[in-house]
């Protein structure tokens, strides 16, 4: 166990500890978090691959006391080193499928560019080993009896977790917090793509229960259609729904309480950054205006706490990289929370 009889929580942070300045090693840690380098297929704004880097630094300026009173993190977190031979596979994935989103976009066939066959087959080829490897990682984790989170990177990242976690703990919920419902099925011909996420998780993961998404704000004929024929395995609150609820004098204790009353024991927690309103996350890949304040979501995740219900992992994603700094700094403070939280 690491010995914190001499570890300051009041001082400036030490770069030389892990994240949030805490001197915790990975052996040592309950809590363990997994950057995952990758923006292959991303349709929109770019960045987010380099963001668990940013998010890293900026935690050093968070300070060590969580503003619901919960000493969490004294269970300790941890943040493995960003792989660099992963973040070297994206980028070259990356620079392939900007060439090919390009030229789709133009309304050209793909059976008529053998480059572009070749380049659609290597990315997803990339992709599912970058699944392979973010389930090899949360596995072998969670075979050590640690907690496993996901820090992206595009929200295509998390799958292999949630497949980790299904082996793990059997049936299974998720919450998850996005402007978009991620269930196309292969968006622009790529079969991972980050919009078809939970698309899989629901094909791939048998044991995956009940998905309950909130904040959607945008979606096409093919989503709402996927939600409706499974409306028993898929629940979606709207933000356009829960605005309106809210504006004719719902709380959002209320509404947050039926939430949690669709999910099962066990919830799984993945939080695409853009669910939140853009003004708290101006860099993310694919911004949709509407959205939640920060609070509003930790108030949620608080009450499925506070309900008995379990929260066996979680992933943040869709981190953007701007010119200054305030989408990491924002970043790093609900992944501050989400880890105390986690572990309470």
């Amino acid at each position: 166990m690491t010995d914190l009889s001499g570890y300051n929580p009041n001082i400036v942070s030490n770069p030389n500890n892990n994240i949030f300045g805490l001197p915790f090693t990975e052996e040592d840690a309950r809590l363990v978090i997994i950057p995952v380098p990758w923006e292959v297929t991303v349709s929109y704004g770019a960045g987010t691959a380099r963001a668990a880097d940013h998010i890293f630094k900026s935690s050093l300026q968070v300070d060590i006391l969580d503003v619901d009173g919960v000493t969490g993190w004294k269970q300790g977190f941890y943040m493995k080193d960003i792989d660099k031979k992963l973040l070297f596979k994206n980028d070259y994935l990356r620079k392939e499928a900007e060439l090919y989103i390009d030229y789709i976009s133009q309304g050209a066939e793909l059976e008529k560019n053998k480059f572009m066959c070749k380049s659609l087959k290597e990315i997803n080829e990339g992709s599912a080993f970058m699944n392979n490897w973010v389930y090899e990682q949360s596995i072998a984790l969670l075979n050590k009896n640690k907690l496993v989170a996901v820090l992206g990177g595009d929200h295509s990242t998390s799958l292999g977790l949630m497949k980790a976690l299904a082996e793990k703990h059997g049936d299974f919920g998720v919450l998850q917090i996005d402007a978009h419902c991620d269930l196309r099925n292969r968006y622009e011909d790529f079969t991972y793509s980050h919009a078809s996420v939970m698309y899989n998780a629901l094909k791939e993961i048998p044991a995956l229960a009940k998905l309950v998404q909130v904040g959607v704000r945008d979606y096409c004929e093919e989503e709402w259609d996927f939600i409706c024929a499974n409306n028993t395995r898929v629940v979606t609150y709207f933000d356009k729904l829960i605005k309106e609820r809210l504006y004719e004098g719902q709380s959002w204790k209320i509404i947050a309480d039926e939430i949690i009353q669709n999910l099962p024991q066990k919830v799984y927690l993945s939080f695409d950054i853009d669910g939140l309103d853009r003004k708290l996350c101006p860099n993310t890949g694919t911004p949709v205006p509407g959205g939640f304040e920060s609070e509003e979501i930790i108030y949620l995740i608080k009450k499925i706490k506070a309900s008995g219900k379990e929260l066996i992992g979680f992933d943040l994603v869709e981190i953007g990289v701007g010119q200054t700094d305030w989408d990491s700094n924002v970043g790093a403070r609900i992944l501050w929370r989400l880890c105390n939280i986690m572990v309470s």
